[in-house]
């Protein structure tokens, strides 16, 4: 048995690890640098603006950040990448044939050398096609880039839609949440007065039922202002429940036009109209360019033949197209005046689009204006001398606690339908500015 102060049995027991200070610095160091870089990057991410402050911000945004838009930009890029090809001369074609090959031994010629003969063709279109091609696709990338600025125009217009539901919304639950508490205020009047026995204890119910009915009305205003979020953030480019800034206040949605007549004066400058006007250059270019196919065009050519290892002749070549096919020639023809007739009837049918809604978005803008200059000229003030009378009448004990609390719906509510009316004249005026053309 090995005794346990054997020199070789303390020579095979494992080493002790050595304790380091470096190793322990070392993860310390890269902590600290890791804070650091993090501490930095906070700024960075916090400095992201938020928008909805104001309408410019949504502008500014919706120009830069939608996809659909950015989808638009890279569309008209590839209209304009056309323009070049579509004038460019076909590429040549070059072609090499071995004669006097023997049939069983195709890999030896018949003869001591071997024949090989070398072309090089080019097809070359007159008659001014490649100019009427190059003018076409211009003409095409024009419109691409015009429906790229209507869609401009648009995304704009739901986007000031949008964020005037959205600034509405809160101004709505406000007036509701003012009106629940004068109620409230109306209810404990009702129940001093109901406990010096001057006043039914129906009055302090009847004060609760309508409170509940004005919560009700509250969930689905706040129903609505979540909607108006989510159509806010789908043309913004964002996700459906990303944060929007607060409104500074009332959107300024200015009309430039005094009158129906001048709002509808430019309707032949829209660009979705220029865009089907384009379209129908575009086609009646096309109609010229299956024209000038009734004319051959020609390939031109060079070669050169080889025997063993010198060149024994050269030759020219020229070929000429026949034009045969005289049917199909026609009725390329006659496709070519159809599809400029359909752009032009298309075009016509965009600018009465374009002016049908012009006419109604001035008719609700204007409509809503009127509507609440005569809530706050006029009802507003007899609604509010009402509610004063009812409360001092009812303090003495002269009218009802119905005739008061229907004086306090009438005021409130008064209040409520300006902001109703405000809202659908900032509609109205986003709907008339998409086609006046205000996309800054």
């Amino acid at each position: 048995m090995a005794s346990p102060h054997d020199p070789s049995q303390t020579r095979r027991l494992p080493a002790r690890p050595r304790f380091s200070l470096h190793q322990p610095l070392r993860h310390a160091v890269c902590w600290l640098l890791a804070g650091v870089l993090w501490t930095l990057a906070l700024p960075v991410i916090a400095a992201e603006p938020i928008p909805g402050h104001s309408l410019e911000s949504i502008r500014a945004w919706v120009l830069e950040h939608n996809p659909e838009l950015r989808a638009l930009d890279f569309e008209a890029q590839a209209a304009e990448a056309r323009i070049l090809p579509a004038g460019a001369l076909p590429d040549p074609m070059a072609s090499v044939a071995i004669r006097g090959l023997n049939p069983d031994k195709p890999w030896r010629s018949v003869d001591a050398g071997r024949e090989f003969d070398y072309a090089l063709r080019q097809r070359l279109p007159l008659w001014g096609k490649r100019d009427l091609a190059r003018t076409a696709a211009s003409q095409d990338a024009v419109a691409v880039g015009l429906d790229r600025l209507t869609t401009a125009r648009d995304l704009l217009a739901d986007a000031e839609a949008a964020y005037a539901r959205y600034w509405h919304a809160d101004q709505a639950v406000a007036v509701l949440d003012r009106r629940i508490a004068l109620i409230g205020q109306i209810e404990e009047m009702a129940r001093v007065r109901y406990a010096l026995g001057r006043a039914a204890q129906q009055d302090a119910i009847r004060a609760q039922v309508e409170q509940t009915s004005l919560q009700r009305e509250r969930i689905e205003r706040i129903a609505a202002k979540e909607e108006a979020v989510a159509m806010l953030n789908a043309v913004l480019g964002r996700r459906a429940d990303a944060a929007l800034a607060t409104p500074n206040g009332i959107p300024g949605l200015v009309v430039r036009s005094a009158s129906l007549a001048d709002a509808l004066g430019g309707t032949d400058a829209h660009p979705a109209v220029r865009a089907q006007q384009a379209r129908a250059e575009a086609a009646h270019t096309n109609v010229a360019l299956q024209r000038r196919n009734r004319f051959p065009d020609i390939t031109v050519g060079v070669g050169a033949m080889q025997i063993g290892n010198g060149i024994k002749s050269t030759e020219l070549m020229l070929e000429v197209e026949i034009p045969f096919q005289q049917h199909a020639r026609r009725e390329r023809e006659r496709e070519s005046r159809l599809l400029e007739d359909a752009a032009l009837a298309r075009m016509e049918a965009t600018l009465h689009a374009v002016e049908e809604r012009g006419a109604s978005a001035w008719a609700q803008w204007t409509s809503a204006r009127e509507r609440r200059g005569l809530i706050e000229n006029t009802l507003l003030p007899q609604a509010d001398a009402t509610w004063q009378s009812a409360l001092a009448s009812y303090q003495v004990g002269e009218v009802d606690f119905g005739t008061l609390l229907e004086a306090l719906n009438e005021w409130q509510g008064a209040d409520l339908a300006r902001v109703d009316a405000l809202r659908d004249e900032l509609l109205g005026a986003a709907a008339v500015r998409a086609i006046e053309g205000e996309i800054r």
